[in-house]
């Protein structure tokens, strides 16, 4: 077994970490869609006669792409750490990056879906909970929890839900961009130490040739 760099091992440790946020995000919310009759509340209001009622939701593919974003984050991460573990496992411990640009690139399109989700879960709930408080059924959303909501709705940890999803959401954010720059950072180092080891090569197999040997009489 080869044995791992730090970057690769605080790579795993990234890798894994992420993996679980996003499952954690897309199960949440499945969960308060659940809650809800597979419907979106985010960006929703509310009514209230003396039960909380749903009178607009928005369309399910909302939510449905905050979750699909989530598994595919989690699909890659999991993508990586498999990979890692293989090189730590079966390779030399060097894991070459030769698709280094389009590593790049991808991780970059999960963090630009990843910032899309956080924000629509941040402001979703913002205005979900600006519905409950203008409607006077409760004074937060946390309170609203503890309402009767008409039947069939089951709302007793919907906003708990909601946040569980933004927070993971946030933290998976955070989780790769530290992946891209470990990323970068390694193939740094790894480029400012190559052309010293080459040189230092050359030099070597030079030096007899030049006449850095001894000389005869």
């Amino acid at each position: 077994m080869a044995r791992l760099s730090a970057f690769q091992l605080a790579g795993l440790g990234l890798s894994a970490a992420a993996f679980l946020c996003g499952i954690i995000c897309a199960s949440a919310l499945t969960v308060t869609q659940g809650e809800f009759g597979s419907q979106c509340i985010l960006y929703g209001s509310v009514r209230y006669n003396g039960t909380l009622s749903l009178s607009r939701v928005s369309h399910s593919s909302l939510c449905y792409f905050v979750s699909a974003t989530s598994v595919l984050a989690s699909i890659l991460s999991f993508a990586v750490l498999f990979q890692g573990i293989y090189h730590g496992c079966f390779g030399d411990g060097q894991s070459e990056h030769t698709w280094f640009k389009g590593s790049v690139a991808i991780a970059a399109a999960v963090l630009f879906f990843l910032l899309v989700s956080g924000c629509i879960l941040r402001v979703g709930m913002d205005t979900l909970c600006a519905a409950i408080v203008q409607s006077s059924a409760a004074a937060s959303c946390q309170e609203a929890q503890r309402r009767p909501w008409v039947h069939p709705y089951r709302a007793e940890k919907f906003y708990d839900n909601l946040y569980t999803a933004e927070a993971a959401a946030w933290v998976n954010f955070f989780f790769w961009c530290l992946m891209v720059v470990l990323l970068v950072l390694e193939r740094f180092i790894k480029s400012s130490s190559q052309p010293l080891r080459s040189s230092s090569a050359r030099t070597d197999e030079a030096a007899p040739i030049i006449g850095g040997g001894p000389r005869g009489p």
